[in-house]
């Protein structure tokens, strides 16, 4: 029933439930979405790269042309302070400077992250440029216009007050300032069963409608820029999880437990038929006028 999902009483989730939720589960996405980083991976791209042995590697290649991608749509120069709202294990904040020589600094809400994200720059030699912090996007502890761009890949999933994340990265952006996000958008009309499947899986609130999160951007005094249905990739994205969380299950069951991971078995394929049938991907690039 449309009821189901617009009037749903799902609590979102606190910054404090994002972070705990990957510090635990943080070897499962490893398992399922590859080690390069964690986002959507881009799988329509053509041209040649790398070969790839097995499904993990190739969700890795895939996760990598995705934040090249993104690197050519930012656009950030050599002298760019760049924040990277959601920087997960830190693998896009490297690649980014790695090739464009700009100074990142990301933040996650899970230690664990931070740790991670900390030993990868250490060991591409480049933590005099790529910092992390534990922050939450909603109590930004940087001064106003203190960086010159920002990207936030797949990380606002996880915040019920898009608006007043979306205030601050304006804030700490200079006039004509550019922001790169991706965003998950519901198409149709879920059950309550797969939002709830949702909320599980990925710890994010009840995705919006894609008119929704633009007239947010705006309200939030973005101006839109570009937008790009990437759809396909998220579509594809949930059958290579499904797949390698068959091919990796007793692995995943002898780390996380029966219980956990019966429950799991449960989730995945609701999960699965809600991504196919009602769950959209977008990238957006907005300006601070």
């Amino acid at each position: 029933m449309a009821s189901d999902a617009h009037d749903s009483n799902l609590a979102p989730p606190s910054p404090e439930e994002v972070g705990s939720a990957y510090d635990r589960f943080g070897p499962l996405y490893d398992l399922t979405q590859g080690t390069s980083a964690i986002h959507v991976g881009r799988w329509s791209a053509g041209g040649t790269g790398l070969p790839a042995t097995t499904l993990g590697e190739l969700a890795d290649r895939a996760m990598d042309r995705q934040t090249d991608y993104y690197i050519e749509a930012l656009a950030p120069g050599s002298t760019d302070h760049v924040l990277d709202v959601g920087s997960g294990t830190g693998g896009p904040a490297v690649r980014l400077a790695e090739r464009t020589e700009a100074r990142v600094t990301g933040i996650t809400v899970s230690e664990t992250q931070v740790a991670r994200a900390r030993e990868r720059a250490t060991a591409a030699s480049l933590a005099d440029r790529v910092t992390f912090a534990l922050a939450d996007v909603l109590e930004l502890p940087y001064e106003d216009a203190s960086f010159d761009v920002a990207w936030a890949i797949d990380s606002f999933a996880h915040i019920a007050d898009r608006l007043g994340g979306l205030r601050q990265v304006w804030r700490v952006l200079p006039r004509g300032g550019r922001l790169l996000m991706t965003e998950f958008t519901r198409r149709g009309e879920p059950s309550r069963a797969q939002l709830d499947t949702f909320r599980q899986v990925w710890t994010s609130p009840p995705p919006l409608p894609l008119a929704e999160g633009v007239r947010l951007a705006c309200e939030a005094g973005f101006e839109l820029v570009r937008l790009e249905n990437q759809t396909h990739d998220v579509l594809m994205n949930a059958e290579v999880m499904t797949v390698l969380y068959r091919d990796h299950h007793d692995e995943i069951r002898e780390r996380y437990g029966l219980e956990t991971t019966a429950a799991m078995d449960a989730s995945i394929p609701l999960f699965r038929t809600f991504v196919r049938d009602h769950l959209g991907y977008f990238l957006y690039v907005l300006r601070k006028p």
